[in-house]
């Protein structure tokens, strides 16, 4: 059987952009004491009084360590607090400062939202009211952004050195409410300011309770359906909101370059324009919702293993026409914010890469927004003059007290390696992607909720933001469903089949409920989402077991389960005389911090996990009406198996989010035509792909990943060396 690709050819304009080198810069740091972590600096309090010899004429080689004086953190108030009114310790000064020289470095105003490289033609046009699903004109948010910052710039204008300073460096990890926090600035001569809240995922709220576990990204693609990933949008940013969140972490737009890849789940898959869509649609309705949208990751993070030491060296023009093409469409649709990844972009962190950050994003895609650290990826202070606007969340690592920007960004700006209107406009791209969603209204929520410590009631107040969201959930989760092989009638279910059969732990609950796995983190029941900072905690779980069984009821049906992967004996015996088996297939990746029975984040194999292979070919071994059913974040080898006479059906369900169950009997009982489309391509062995896994290299090597098969990946792949996925034999 072969199996049908959709094929999307996205035509991008590109150009030959200068290669950036990377910035080095040697520099002890100094803690976030002097910098402005989680309380709030006076109005007399100066970061820069802690090191007042950087002056602007100190000299080019001086060098000399200037320790952190009293004078500075004891300006800072010990009552003070971050926005959510919570208080939180400043960590002692416990490193110096060294003066870095100073380097001839200029900084270039990047193009002003009138006069942006890219036209737009939709009527001029609000964030909060974005043009109709199916409108193909770009929508023009030209003035909306450029009342927005001049709102921003007047609000700047009124803040010392240090408040700007402040508003581009978090807190620090545990030192607010959410996962990101920027620290509020005290109401003195008019200069209040509230915060920003930073919280994950691209499916949800994370860490919160009586939220929705919206269906993955790599779902929402294989809809295909623009009104359904719209809503998805719009209802992920409005429980954002409700919680409080400025800034929602999410989409994700990784290409899925390798199919093991730990993170593909999260992403829209391996097609440029079938992403830019969906990254589209998908920030159209988060910020319709009020929240801040953060397109992530830029670029080049397409594997776990060594995420943060490798480089991925990629040419420009598949730089353009695969890997940025859905951040140009998230700057098309007003995105907020961007995220730049952990990883080396042809030799330079991305997070300080000048010609992806400054010279594409800002000037060529002409984003107006400000591109935010991944946690803990900034490298050296003077990333801000290669494009970094914040650094998140604000600690060189978690928990350190110390920040690359915070008391070193200003220590730069006094002796001038950098200047202050860099600062001005990363502090103003900030504060414009505040006010360009009209988060400055009273109206709008404080942050009600906790992320690190959920049981805190005073903290925590518990909101439901859930709304009918569910019903999108289950619609979705449907639509994106695909049917990969349907023989002799075997589907739709129905009056036909009087005695069915569930076989596999996917079928049923987790043995000690949904969220028994921090951050999912383990493989346990029905399969709805990877693993890592890219998931939710669920509210409820829908199984397929609880739903197939409330479906059966309406045709008399004897429905029995066994949930038991490794049993093949006794697999074999209860599938026997029945009308059918529906076996349960699962396969599960996330991000590398967690290891999952030996997955360091990417899968090891691409083969079925729990011996699913085995237990496919134990029930159709002794059941003649076998349905496969596979929960899977991503292609899986079912070469073994799927031509076998007696695998009558293949669903593939993939990760559909907390109505999981009741999306797939809708499915299999007909009420829904399984309309899914394949965002990624299965092959019939791994080595059929076009880029894999580069593993290797020591703890502090930087692994080199060459992107050798440039624009062929995925599909693009498959038909340019004609090669078939299966044999036709059905």
């Amino acid at each position: 059987m072969r199996l049908t690709v959709w094929h999307w050819v996205a035509l991008v304009p590109f150009v030959v952009a200068q290669d950036v080198s990377q910035s080095v810069i040697t520099t002890t740091t100094v803690s976030s004491t002097a910098s402005v972590s989680s309380a709030t600096v006076s109005s007399s309090a100066s970061v820069a009084s802690s090191t007042s010899e950087l002056s602007s004429s100190a000299s080019v080689t001086s060098s000399e360590p200037v320790t952190s004086s009293t004078s500075a953190s004891s300006a800072i108030s010990a009552s003070s607090a971050v926005s959510s009114a919570v208080t939180t310790t400043t960590p002692p000064a416990t490193q110096p400062i060294i003066t870095p020289p100073i380097v001839p470095s200029t900084f270039t105003p990047f193009p002003v939202p009138s006069d942006t490289p890219i036209p737009s033609i939709y009527p001029a046009i609000d964030p909060l009211r974005p043009p109709p699903v199916g409108a193909r004109a770009l929508p023009n948010f030209g003035p909306a952004w450029v009342a927005a910052w001049e709102k921003a710039k007047a609000k700047i204008a009124n803040f010392t050195l240090d408040e700007k300073v402040n508003v581009t460096t978090g807190v620090g990890w545990e030192g607010g409410l959410c996962v990101g926090n920027i620290a509020a600035i005290e109401p003195v001569d008019g200069r209040g300011w509230p915060g920003l809240c930073l919280e994950d995922s691209p499916l949800g709220v994370r860490f919160a309770d009586f939220v929705t576990s919206f269906p993955t990204g790599i779902n929402t693609a294989a809809s295909f359906n623009r009104r359904l990933i719209r809503q998805r949008g719009l209802f992920m940013g409005r429980e954002q909101v409700g919680k409080g969140v400025n800034i929602a972490l999410g989409p994700m737009m990784n290409m899925g370059r390798v199919a093991q890849g730990g993170r593909n789940w999260e992403g829209f898959g391996g097609d440029p324009f079938l992403a830019g869509e969906a990254s589209y649609e998908t920030i159209l309705g988060m910020q319709e919702g009020g929240v801040i949208a953060c397109a992530k990751h830029l670029v080049g993070n397409e594997q776990e293993h060594k995420r943060t030491t490798s480089s991925s060296d990629i040419d420009d023009r598949t730089m353009h026409e695969i890997y940025t093409h859905p951040f140009l469409k998230s700057i098309l649709a007003g995105a907020g914010s961007i995220m730049c990844s952990y990883n080396l972009l042809n030799g330079t962190w991305a997070c300080e890469n000048d010609k992806i950050m400054n010279d594409i994003v800002k000037r060529e895609y002409g984003f107006q927004g400000f591109i935010m650290s991944d946690w803990s990826a900034q490298h050296s202070t003077i990333s801000a003059n290669t494009g970094l606007d914040m650094s998140m969340p604000g600690d060189i690592t978690f928990n350190s007290g110390t920040s690359y920007f915070g008391a070193n960004l200003t220590a730069y700006v006094n002796n001038g390696t950098i200047s202050e209107s860099r600062v001005d406009d990363m502090a103003t791209r900030i504060l414009a992607a505040w006010y360009f969603l009209h988060q400055d209204k009273p109206s709008f929520p404080a942050v009600n909720f906790n992320a690190f410590v959920p049981d805190d009631d005073a903290t925590n107040f518990h909101v439901d933001v859930q709304d009918n969201h569910y019903k999108l959930v289950r619609e979705l989760g449907a639509a994106s469903t695909v049917l990969l092989k349907n023989v002799r009638g075997a589907l739709p279910l129905g009056r036909k089949d009087r005695s069915i059969v569930l076989v596999g732990s996917g079928a049923g609950p987790g043995r000690a409920g949904p969220n028994q796995f921090a951050d999912q983190g383990g493989s346990d029941g029905v399969l709805a989402m990877g693993w890592g900072s890219g998931t939710s905690n669920f509210t409820y779980l829908i199984t397929p077991l609880d739903a197939i069984q409330r479906e059966a009821r309406k045709f008399r049906t004897s429905v029995s389960w066994m949930l038991d992967d490794f049993n093949l004996p006794r697999a074999g015996n209860v599938v026997r005389k029945r009308s059918a088996a529906l076996v349960f297939l699962s396969a599960d990746s996330g991000e590398g911090y967690i290891t999952v029975d030996g997955n360091e984040g990417d899968r090891k194999n691409l083969t079925a996990w729990h011996g699913g292979d085995a237990l496919v070919a134990a029930v159709a071994a002794q059941n003649n009406n076998t349905i496969v059913i596979v929960n899977s974040v991503g292609p899986l080898i079912v070469e073994p198996w799927i031509d076998h006479p007696n695998v009558t059906a293949v669903v593939w369900a993939g990760l559909a989010g907390q109505e999981a169950g009741n999306s797939l009997a809708d499915v299999l009982y007909g009420a829904w035509n399984p309309s899914g489309r394949l965002p990624y391509t299965i092959a019939k062995q791994v080595s059929d792909y076009s880029a894999q896994l580069v593993i290797g290299g020591g703890p502090q090597d930087i692994l080199t990943i060459p992107y050798t098969e440039g624009l062929e990946i995925d599909y693009r792949h498959f038909d340019a060396v004609s090669l078939f996925i299966f044999p036709s034999s059905s």
